[in-house]
């Protein structure tokens, strides 16, 4: 479509939707009628590829997260109508660049889902048949902002201006029966363009709905109450990602959302199957379902039962199953492996549960008949001491286990389901995670785009990122180090263009941009990276610390609204920040930026503008990573410890671009048996002065008890004297400090070698190719798949 064709239809768009041109129209009205206009133009080919999909062995790609972001920008690149549409709207004084303020569909908490929505681009772009089935849900994770220096949450109504993207297909409902209630799931359908080919994929998220007609009845005899009740109860079902389940109504509805989406495609897929074939009995040669974490293990009992339903005996449904489903560990952290009690499981899917116990038998049978112990059977068993064992569950009726990283798939192999791959080695591979670089350099980076563009005189390396190492040949070649050092500076003129616009808060382009962005949990240790800042600072000020090149350390992320200690992170670093940015003696040499509302479109201009990428994970805590990944491919080197793919990315790159620190995974083994914190605190009077302000009054919590979780008092504590569940320090933050704070102080020297520098960046650039979620899909596609 060229830009006048473009125009004129997004201008009758325009007219027919809102009554507005587009010198006039709003930004969400633009936005909704750039939207209609693409998807009635690729509507057929999305219906050709669909059935294409059908007709020949198909993944399906369950996830409770699919952190998808903005998709307008992306969609235009895939279709490469980017410059097409910027020229209509600037014919017109608008300019693409106004969609900024259009929300991100924030249906993800983190990595998991925004590696969700990078497979399913890297399929969509290398004609994979795959698509993805999740949860539409009312609200996104939440829209963040910082009060007070305090995380405060707020309902995240992404689609108050509608959803243009996607499509409900009604017909398509399923009706979801629990023991209580039955609900209909209604499909919404998101299509998937893939870049440079015909080939659109479907994201098919499930949207929770009342099974009955409203009771006007009850309405007009006053009983307003119940008759909206029945609504509602089903509506909850999708209406906000990951309720807090720390309590039984909170597990109850994560226990029925995990089954909604998870029954709802499982039918989904029975249908079509059968519709296209008059039998389920091929139905493996056709369908395979990728598990992505443990939330939709609930498939595996469900595709059972319905099979049961259509005529199957237990032993072949099983049979079915087991070539059927494939399952994705994202964590060795047993608190992250789902577990449910067994008699809530009973009471909310009663014939699920049924199936469950069946499922426990056959692996008891199959135990006893490998003649293992009965003490091992008992410990390895998917239901025992009271729970369902998801994980266990998806180990044992998979054909393949995947972990998501070298490192993290030998920890599985090795400890953490030592068991489970002494029975069933060869179900066992490794995944490493990668991102879509489309979406991560192509779109977010321009410069580097082109730059890169032209000096491999093409640009392959959309669809092939391996074309990168190409560029190796350059690493010593000053005018293109200086080039790059350019465009990163003009990233970093625009990333703090937008935080002063966004946040408030300026920041100075020509210092170093030490970056930490991802989730807040405590394995990731943003705590490390507060206590180092303050080391830092105090080293500036007694003088210990000479020369320090100028760093603004930048963090984004969300805590879980429930995590006290998490949040308690939150504040305390906004305290540090406060306290830092206000000293007049160290103004020139340090500052701490909390930007508010971490999302993808945010972490599009954060990855561009890092020089550092903090990757900090205890050893052995992060399965991969992917953010570390984003960062690489825009050029910042990698601050981090020997974890997850950081330990691929030193490969890689080579380790003397990194600035690697901390104890490796065999070595806490042999460390946190007999380690005391206290020890390091009364040894070193540096550490000491630092964790002293957490309790001392320097820094305020906002008067949280300090007994409780959540205050200042509380961190000190956790890292002393550990809590009833966890030893002192189980994260290893004082452990870690001085050989963080040595590569940090490492790095920030070699800085003032700009071009130096600048080459180990170019390097990350350079070995970015095995990082392609392209790599990772084509190797499911094969060796998982079979397609």
């Amino acid at each position: 479509m060229d830009t006048k064709t473009f125009k004129s239809r997004l201008a009758q768009m325009l007219e027919h939707s809102f009554g507005k041109n587009i010198a006039s129209a709003e930004s969400h009205q633009l936005h909704d009628s750039i939207a209609k206009v693409v998807m009635e133009d690729i509507s057929a080919q999305w219906k050709k590829s669909t059935e294409q999909h059908l007709a020949g062995r198909r993944a399906m790609y369950l996830s409770m997260e699919f952190l998808m972001g903005r998709a307008v920008y992306n969609d235009l690149l895939c279709l490469g109508l980017t410059d097409v549409v910027d020229e209509a709207l600037k014919a017109e004084g608008r300019s693409l660049a106004e969609l900024e303020d259009i929300e991100d569909a924030a249906l993800g908490n983190g990595g998991l889902g925004r590696l969700a929505a990078c497979f399913l681009d890297s399929a969509a772009a290398h004609d994979i048949p795959l698509d993805g089935y999740g949860i539409r849900y009312k609200y996104g994770l939440f829209k963040q902002s910082i009060v007070d220096g305090f995380q405060h949450e707020e309902a995240d109504n992404w689609t108050k201006y509608g959803d243009p993207w996607s499509v409900r297909r009604e017909e398509d409902s399923v009706e979801i029966t629990y023991g209580d209630q039955k609900v209909l799931a209604v499909p919404y359908d998101m299509p998937i363009i893939g870049y440079g080919t015909k080939n659109i994929g479907t994201l098919r998220l499930w949207q929770a709905e009342s099974a009955d007609d409203f009771d006007f009845a009850a309405f007009d005899s006053g009983d307003y109450d119940g008759a909206v009740k029945a609504q509602n109860d089903a509506e909850n079902i999708s209406k906000v990602l990951y309720p807090n389940d720390n309590c039984e109504a909170g597990k109850i509805l994560r226990l029925k959302q995990e089954y909604f989406f998870s029954a709802a495609s499982v039918a989904d897929a029975l249908r079509k199957h059968k519709k296209r074939f008059g039998t389920l009995d091929n139905l493996a040669d056709y369908v395979t379902i990728q598990l992505n974490d443990t939330h939709p293990v609930i498939a595996i009992p469900e595709l059972i039962r319905q099979l049961i339903k259509e005529g199957f005996t237990f032993d072949k449904a099983f049979d079915t199953a087991h070539k059927v489903f494939n399952y994705t560990n994202h964590t060795i952290m047993a608190e992250a492996l789902e577990k449910w009690d067994s008699k809530m499981v009973e009471k909310v899917l009663p014939d699920v549960y049924a199936v469950i116990l069946q499922i426990n038998e056959r692996f008891y049978a199959d135990m006893y008949a490998k003649g293992l112990d009965k003490a091992q059977i008992r410990k390895m068993a998917p239901v025992g001491d009271g729970m369902v064992k998801m994980a266990f569950m998806a180990i044992f009726v998979s054909s393949y286990i995947n972990g998501v990283a070298a490192i993290h798939t030998e920890i599985l192999k090795n400890d953490a389901l030592k068991e489970w791959y002494e029975l069933y080695p060869e179900r066992f591979q490794n995944k490493t995670n990668g991102i879509t670089q489309r979406r991560w350099l192509a779109l977010c980076n321009p410069e580097l785009s082109a730059m890169i563009t032209k000096l491999l005189g093409n640009a392959d390396w959309v669809k092939d990122l391996d074309e990168l190492k190409k560029l190796e040949k350059f690493a010593d070649d000053e005018s293109v180090l200086n080039e790059f050092m350019a465009v990163k500076e003009a990233k970093k003129h625009q990333l703090a263009d937008f935080i002063k616009a966004h946040d408030g808060k300026e920041i100075d382009p020509d210092w170093i941009f030490d970056i930490q962005i991802k989730r807040l949990h405590e394995y990731k240790r943003q705590f490390l990276n507060a206590l180092g800042i303050l080391y830092i600072y105090f080293g500036i000020k007694d003088g210990s610390i000479k020369d320090f090149t100028p760093t603004v350390f930048i963090f984004g992320a969300k805590s879980a609204p429930g995590y006290r200690r998490a949040k308690a992170i939150i504040k305390l670093i906004n305290e540090i920040g406060d306290y830092v940015n206000a000293d007049p003696e160290t103004a020139d040499k340090l500052k701490v930026v909390f930007v508010q509302n971490y999302n993808v479109s945010y972490a599009e201009k954060l990855v561009c503008a890092a020089d550092v990428s903090e990757q900090i994970s205890t050893a052995g805590t992060e399965a991969s990573g992917t953010g570390n990944m984003k960062l690489m491919l825009n050029g910042a080197v990698t601050l981090g410890t020997y974890d997850g793919a950081n330990v691929e990315i030193a490969e890689e790159a080579g380790e003397e671009n990194e600035y690697i620190f901390g104890a490796r995974v065999e070595e806490l083994a042999e460390i946190m048996p007999a380690y005391d914190p206290r020890d390091i605190l009364f040894k070193d009077g540096k550490i000491k002065r630092v964790l002293d302000k957490l309790i001392d009054g320097t820094f305020s919590d906002g008067g949280v008890p300090s007994d409780q979780e959540g205050s200042f008092r509380e961190l000190y504590k956790a890292l002393t004297d550990g809590a009833s569940w966890h030893v002192p320090d189980h994260y290893y933050v004082l452990g870690d400090l001085n050989s963080y704070i040595e590569a940090k102080l490492r790095m920030n020297a070699d800085y003032k070698d700009r071009l130096a520098f600048a080459k180990k960046c170019w390097l990350n650039i350079c070995n970015a190719g095995k990082f392609s979620s392209d790599r990772t899909i084509k190797d499911y596609a094969e060796n998982i798949w079979k397609i």
